[in-house]
């Protein structure tokens, strides 16, 4: 479980650091979506070792992000 948390951190970071770095927008659904894949590896992670308060986080991160793939876009 931990080289599964750790990927979905990764995915995590990952998408912060390419945002900080001006390469992805924050708004754009590349973004959205690594955001929704790592939050959700990472709930998965954090269920597997029982860490419900990660759980919690991570699965309500993944649901956002989730929410902001699907959600209509204004021009």
């Amino acid at each position: 479980m931990e080289f599964v948390g750790s990927v979905g951190v990764a995915l995590l970071l990952g998408a912060f650091f390419a945002n900080l770095m001006g390469w992805l927008d924050a708004r754009s659904r590349v973004y959205q979506g690594l955001n929704a894949v790592g939050a959700g590896v990472a709930a998965y992670a954090s269920w597997g070792i029982g860490f419900m308060p990660f759980v919690v986080l991570e699965g309500t991160w993944c649901l956002v992000a989730l929410a902001s793939i699907v959600a209509p876009r204004r021009a």
